[in-house]
């Protein structure tokens, strides 16, 4: 029999991906099960797994569906109207959760496929290196004379502020790497101004 109801129609697979992206926040990737997803969804078991044959599959997919979302950190770090020191202070949580705090979904997906060759730790890999290189660029546009060795401090003091935060549940922890951030980028040293060449 067909699938009727609110499990069938248009919109099944961003139903899953909604539902994905809650409860692996909620109870962690490895504890939730692809039942668990499809009756959240709310889809049915044939449904979820045509659009998703393996729970890796759903993983990736939902990391991407965060990706296209506008709401990570490195679309914060992207935001062109906010200024570079603003957007790096950015990293480190203030204002970032609402109710419990969460690990950043990057960092979880990596830690639940610890094999450094799994599909999903590759996946967070690559979102990590993406975050260092936007680093470095806003460090390099603030004129500090070695941005890419500062700006590797300052997403370890993210990453970092991001696990300890949700250890503790405390989602003003961030003020403590913010303000580690701050000195880390008064006291970088500068490049030296240069004078254009202006003989004729």
């Amino acid at each position: 029999m067909a699938d009727t109801g609110p499990r069938a129609g248009r919109g099944a697979r961003e139903r899953i991906l909604a539902a994905a992206v809650r409860l692996f926040d909620e109870r962690g990737i490895t504890a939730t099960t692809m039942e668990d997803v499809a009756e959240a969804a709310p889809v049915s078991k044939r449904t979820l797994y045509a659009h998703f044959p393996t729970k890796e599959d759903l993983v990736l997919a939902q990391l991407d569906h965060l990706l296209d979302s506008g709401a990570t950190m490195l679309d914060a770090l992207r935001d062109s109207g906010t200024p570079p020191r603003e957007r790096l202070l950015g990293m480190f949580g203030l204002g970032l959760w609402d109710g419990d705090v969460r690990s950043c979904p990057f960092l979880r997906a990596a830690t639940e496929d610890p094999d450094p060759d799994g599909r999903a730790h590759a996946f967070a890999r690559a979102q990590k290196l993406v975050m260092l290189e936007l680093a470095t660029g806003l460090v390099a546009e603030l004129g500090i004379a070695e941005p890419e060795a500062l700006a590797e401090q300052l997403v370890t003091l993210s990453d970092g502020v991001a696990s300890r935060a949700m250890v503790l549940n405390d989602p003003d922890y961030g003020r403590h790497a913010r303000a580690a951030a701050e000195v880390l980028l008064d006291h970088a040293p500068r490049l030296a101004a240069t004078s254009a060449n202006t003989s004729a």
